[in-house]
Order: structure tokens, then sequence, then C-alpha cells
């Protein structure tokens, strides 16, 4: 590989070009059709400039695979309402058929059990099983604007399964308690099941509807989780005697990450009368009868009247005083505003302005916290259809889009999970409940890596990953068209130049600046 000074600053560059290759080993046969389409020629975009539809796909997902820019691009003559169409396509899952997905999931049949299940398997295998899903997932589904919204609320509702019965805990958090409000709908694979028990136990004439549900459910959930009683030392947290001070740990952490935000105007006195509140709540641990059952202890609640942000909250109420907290909470102002601005932070920009993030604010409260609608507040601001590729990807995202770009088979193990490591975005390995940062500063200390990776993928040196460069390139109508495939738009003189003459024209374009971001 011969890579000059000026193709190293045109393409970004890949100091990863010192490293030599290595063989390439198959995928295993039973996994050859796991992911990818059968190959065909497909249309890579054409005009000089990332267009809405190349937005889209993206900022909305984990990127563009070959043939995905034609299949929405056909949606309507016109690029932006192909782009909203689809947007409008991706904010109802549930309608979205997933079977290539859901093929990969079946080997997981671990993070599928009921709750005191997972208790029978070592912690190792089920967060490894974890991870694998997660990378598969991304890579395979159909429905990644979904799966981009289960990433944003792992983070925000983090948990590092390292701790106590967390260990066997979050994988039930994950399934439970994320992904079924991660878009505020149930995908309609998890619909068949419901209406299964629903015929088979309930004997029911009728479909039961599947329920709207919003940002205040979601935080219900997360509040109740096993996991997070246990993460955030909920179930420590008791009033057994007068001499007994409530832990805080969680009521911390509920107002500062997961609703009003470290300036949302809460005192260290709410924070203190809402962890009175939720005083009482304990998890059954795994040398019990009913391993992970989250209960409620009325003698270990402080059932005294309290006072959360300005609201009286009366004595006797027992379990319903984590009611009204999640009440006052939820739907706060404050809340509104914080998960606004991540929200845009995380579709728009890194800086987004704030007549934008009010406005996804408004949004969010007139509807209740509704997540779909407040979405769409964000998708229809001029901003976010301005911002073109200015995101700067995160690891995980990098290396997903990376495999989805080149169409490439994976069983997500080994190297590609060993990147992952090494750049510091594994999923579910974050030890504290900030969870992985959105900015990109914290991120650009991985650009060796990045390019370690790029390369290794580029010379086949990803065991149990693999990928048809020059077919590829044939399917796109030629380099040109791959390229514009890879960066979302038509290549420029010089970026062709490097590509042609580099030897290795794949790992300088998914290690170019544009690739990079999105």
């Amino acid at each position: 590989m011969n890579v000059s000074r000026r193709q190293f600053l045109t393409t970004g560059g890949t100091a990863a070009a010192v490293v030599a290759a290595t063989g390439c080993k198959r995928v295993p046969a039973q996994l050859e059709s796991l992911l990818g389409a059968e190959p065909g020629a497909f249309q890579p975009p054409t005009a000089d400039a990332i267009d809405p539809v190349a937005h889209v796909l993206n900022r909305l997902s984990f990127g563009p695979r070959p043939g995905d820019y034609a299949k929405v691009r056909a949606l309507a003559k016109d690029s932006r309402l192909a782009a909203e169409l689809w947007i409008e396509e991706q904010l109802n899952p549930e309608r979205i058929e997933d079977s290539a997905c859901t093929k990969a999931m079946r080997r997981f049949d671990s993070l599928d059990q009921p709750l005191g299940e997972f208790y029978e398997y070592k912690e190792q295998v089920l967060i490894r099983e974890m991870v694998r899903s997660t990378v598969l997932r991304a890579i395979s589904t159909e429905r990644q604007l979904f799966e981009m919204m289960v990433h944003f609320w792992t983070d925000h509702f983090n948990i590092d399964p390292s701790k106590g019965d967390c260990q066997w805990l979050k994988a039930w958090d994950d399934r439970e308690v994320i992904r079924r409000h991660a878009l505020g709908g149930t995908p309609k694979d998890e619909m068949k099941l419901v209406q299964k028990i629903w015929y088979g136990v309930m004997g029911g004439p009728e479909k039961p509807a599947p329920r709207e549900v919003k940002f205040p459910d979601l935080l219900r959930a997360s509040a109740l989780s096993p996991a997070m009683l246990w993460y955030l030392d909920g179930r420590q947290n008791r009033k057994e005697n007068a001499t007994d001070k409530p832990n805080e740990n969680y009521a911390r952490e509920l107002l500062e990450l997961h609703t009003l935000g470290v300036h949302g105007g809460y005192t260290q006195k709410d924070v203190m009368e809402v962890a009175r509140c939720l005083t009482g709540w304990t998890v059954r641990g795994r040398n019990k009868m009913f391993k992970g059952q989250v209960e409620f202890k009325k003698h270990l609640h402080d059932d005294g009247a309290k006072e959360v942000l300005g609201h009286h909250i009366p004595a006797g109420l027992g379990a319903k005083d984590l009611d009204r907290v999640l009440e006052i909470v939820s739907l706060h102002p404050s809340t509104a505003k914080y998960l606004a601005g991540k929200l845009c932070r995380w579709f728009i920009s890194d800086a987004p302005s704030a007549p934008t993030v009010s406005s996804v604010a408004e949004e969010f409260l007139k509807t209740g916290g509704d997540i779909r609608a407040t979405l769409r507040a964000v998708f229809r601001s001029d901003e976010f259809w301005s911002a073109r590729g200015v995101k700067f990807k995160r690891p995980f995202h990098f290396v997903v889009s990376a495999v989805r770009a080149t169409e490439a088979k994976t069983d997500a193990r080994g190297p590609l999970i060993d990147y992952l490591e090494r750049m510091g975005h594994l999923p579910f390995h974050y030890p504290t409940p900030d969870g992985y940062p959105q900015e990109p500063e914290p991120w650009m200390g991985t650009l060796l890596w990045r390019w370690n990776f790029a390369l290794a993928l580029h010379e086949g040196r990803l065991d149990g990953t693999r990928v048809n460069e020059q077919q590829l390139v044939e399917r796109a109508g030629g380099v040109e068209g791959f390229m514009a495939h890879l960066l979302g738009r038509k290549p420029t003189p010089a970026e062709v130049e490097s590509y042609r003459n580099s030897g290795a024209g794949l790992a300088l374009m998914l290690a170019a600046p544009a690739f990079q971001r999105c």
C-alpha cells in the first residue's frame, strides 16, 4: 500500500497503513446467509452534496447498506418527501417486517428466559450474548430508528452489569424496560406473543390493542427494574427505625440523569425527600425463591409527609409515594428541556439551537411525554435537515456502519468485538450511571483504532467477518459509484484519485472524514 501525504490529508489518513496483512479465515458456513441481501446492482447517491435521503439514512440509522438508498429514494419523486416518508415508516416499527433480524436473534435463546431463569446462567454467558445480539441487531434490523433509540435510552438509563445481581438482571432490563418502551410502541413480533398469551390464557374474543407508551411509562419501568434497584442501591433504601437515613443514590440520579438534569432546579432537600418517598422497595436475591422479584415492604417505608419540588405529598400513601414522585418529575418542564436537548444532540448536532430545543420540549409536554411525537418535532425542524454530515460517529456506530456499508457477513465474534472494546465502546460495559458520552471529544482518541479496523476489514483480517470489495464495486457501477455509496454523495476528483492510487481504497474511504461523520 502506497499512500502519499496528500492522499493521507485528503482522505483523513490511515495510521494503520503500517499494519501488515495476515490471512483471512472464512465465516462459518451456518452463518453464511445470516446478514446481507443477495448480491445485485444497487443505486448509490448521485448528488454532489448529501441529499435528504442520504442524510436520514446516515443520521437515523446505523448507516445504509447497498440498496437502501434506492429503496428510500423510490418512495417519492422528491428526495425530501421520500426521506420524510421513510422516517414515518421508521417511527412505526411494529409495522416493519424484520424476519432477517428475528432469524439472527434465535441463537440467543438465553436472553428470552423468564426473570428467575437468568440466574441459571453463568454471568459471563449473558453479557457475552447481550453484546453479540446488540451488534447483530444493529447490523441486521430493518427497524433502524428503533434500534437507535434503544441505544439512546440504554445510555440514558445506564446500568453496569458487573455490579451484584445486575450480572443476571440487566438482560431482563434490556428486554423489558429499554426495548419494550424505546419508541413508545410494541414491535409486531412481540404483539404476536401478547396476542397468543391473551387467547391462550384469557380466551378473549378480541385482540388486545397495543398500548401507546410514553416517557412516564418508561421512567416507571426503569424505577422498578430489579437491575436498577440493584445498581443504584434502591433495594437498600429503607426506614426501619427512627435513626435510619434513606439511601439517596437512586433519588439523585433520578433527578440529575433521568429527568430534570443537573441544572433542573432541584435541591439537596428534594433529593432527600425523593429518597424518603422511595423507601421500602427491594429485590429478592439469588438465594431466595422468586429470584429477582421486586417487592414493596411497607414496614421499611417512611410513610410520613414529604415535599418534592414544591409539591406536598401527604402521609399514609405507602407504595403510591413512588407514583407521586414520578408524576412530578416525568413531565416537569426541566425534564422536557433536558430530554429535548439530549435528543437534539443525538439526532441534529452537538450544539442545537435554543429555539429548536424549546420547540421539541413543548411537544414533549403537550403530548404527555409521547416519544414518537417528540421525535417528529426533532425531525421536522429546519435545523435537522440542514445539519448534514456534521455528527462524529461514536465507535459502535462507526464499526456497525462499516459492516452495513460493505454488506459484510459476520458472526459478531472475536476481532469485531475486540475492536469495540479497544475503542472503549463495548455495549453494556460503561461503569457509571451517566452512560457512554454523546459528545465527540471523548472519542477522538479512537481514531488510530478506527483506521486499524478499516484496514483490517479491507485486508480480510477480521476472523469471522469478510467483505467482497470487488463485487461491491461492480454492483455499484464502478469505483465512483461505490465511493458515492460510502460517502453519501459523489466523490471529489481528489478522493477518486486517492482511492485508485492507494491500493487500499476501501480502507481509505472508511477512514475518511466523510465516513467518520453522519
